[in-house]
């Protein structure tokens, strides 16, 4: 059985729906990936959407929304994506603080750095 891991931010809306996106993408073999936050947005950030749309042909909207933690199964593994906007609380510890900055709002090289980051992070996993 594939371990499952979880990228957890406060609003789901942009950090961690790029690791789950790209964790699919790119280690969907050998992991299942969730994200969630405490709180929701009504949508992915759209620049996220249209990065990784660009980049690696994936289209989060058809897939992913945003979504609190108690709406995915229990993570084997709980990745906090930065605490920079606040901790979320989800009842157990974190396994790893990504401590990534939350490019929203900001230009698309803070978006590329973020998401080259979040890339290589995953596939160290």
């Amino acid at each position: 059985m594939k371990k499952k891991i979880a990228f957890i931010c406060v609003h789901n809306s942009c950090r961690s729906q790029i690791a789950e996106a790209l964790g699919k993408h790119l280690a969907g073999k050998r992991y299942e990936f969730y994200s969630a936050g405490t709180q929701t947005k009504p949508q992915i950030n759209p620049d996220a959407v249209r990065l990784l749309k660009n980049l690696y042909g994936i289209d989060m909207e058809e897939t992913q929304y945003s979504k609190t933690f108690d709406q995915i199964p229990t993570p084997d593994i709980a990745i906090s994506m930065g605490c920079d906007v606040g901790c979320p609380f989800i009842g157990r510890a974190f396994d790893d603080n990504w401590g990534l900055p939350d490019p929203t709002g900001q230009g698309d090289e803070v978006f590329l750095e973020v998401i080259e980051q979040i890339k290589a992070r995953i596939l160290a996993l």
